[in-house]
């Protein structure tokens, strides 16, 4: 089976990536065949070298902070989403491997290769307007990243100039994640919410910048306003969802803790 991805650069010892079309829907709730989908995770896990934790995304702003250590191969918890601990957002400084699925929602994948500290974000519009992405940050720090060493990357996500909603949507959000609010390439309202996850991430400090990919447009992604639309071979492009996925590499240690004050 074929492993396509973006790698993304975090920093030394950070293995980070977006998987594509090529390799598959990743997602359990989508009418795909279990099996497959799962023989796709398992090809997956062997590039990230731990199986991935995975979390239910009900497009909050709960984070979920891994303890224990990477699971053994063949230890994975159940597949079924309802098994899944409810949350938007993993953090993990154990090695553990995160993964985030995503079809035209923002994901976020965060390192702090200092600390060894690494985060991966689901960001919708109700998460970002919730404050997933803070929230994020916030509980990285709290198991010892810095915000100075901290690292980020908006990954492919549907843009402002195709997420069209209505007027008096895109001006809420727009209240509440300035910098949201745009307009589509035929004229109508639309968010960019891309753009309101870096400005997010930029106000706390965390150096950021976006892959400028719009699932919509782009087949390589999984889209879900594109699903079923026809793509560029004629064929109605499929259902599916993609993973952001980050890990911390065993064999580095973690640098020894510095009391408060000090550099």
């Amino acid at each position: 089976m074929i492993l396509a991805r973006l790698p993304i650069d975090l920093g030394p010892g950070i293995r980070a990536a977006f998987t594509t079309t090529t390799t598959g829907n990743l997602g359990l709730t989508l009418g795909d065949d279990p099996a497959a989908v799962v023989r796709r995770r398992r090809t997956l896990d062997e590039w990230l070298g731990a199986p991935a934790t995975y979390v239910r995304q009900v497009h909050g702003a709960d984070v979920h902070v891994c303890a224990g250590g990477p699971r053994a191969a063949g230890a994975a918890p159940p597949d079924a989403a309802d098994a899944l601990v409810p949350a938007d957002a993993l953090v993990a400084t154990d090695g553990t491997a995160l993964a985030v699925l995503v079809a035209d929602c923002v994901p976020v994948l965060l390192a702090d290769p200092v600390h060894r500290v690494i985060g991966a974000v689901h960001a919708g519009r109700r998460g970002v307007v919730a404050g997933v992405v803070r929230a994020a940050v916030t509980a990285m720090e709290e198991v010892g990243a810095r915000r100075a060493d901290l690292r980020a990357v908006v990954g492919p996500a549907i843009c402002g100039a195709c997420y069209e909603v209505p007027a008096e949507l895109r001006d809420e959000v727009e209240a509440l994640v300035p910098g949201t609010a745009a307009t589509t390439s035929w004229g109508t309202p639309s968010l960019d919410l891309p753009a309101g996850v870096l400005r997010q991430l930029r106000e706390a400090g965390v150096g950021a910048h976006v892959l400028e990919a719009c699932t919509l447009t782009d087949p390589r992604w999984f889209s879900h306003r594109g699903s079923g639309r026809q793509a560029g071979d004629g064929h109605p492009r499929p259902p599916g969802r993609f993973a952001a996925v980050v890990r911390v590499t065993p064999g580095v240690s973690r640098p020894p803790s510095r009391g408060p004050g000090l550099a």
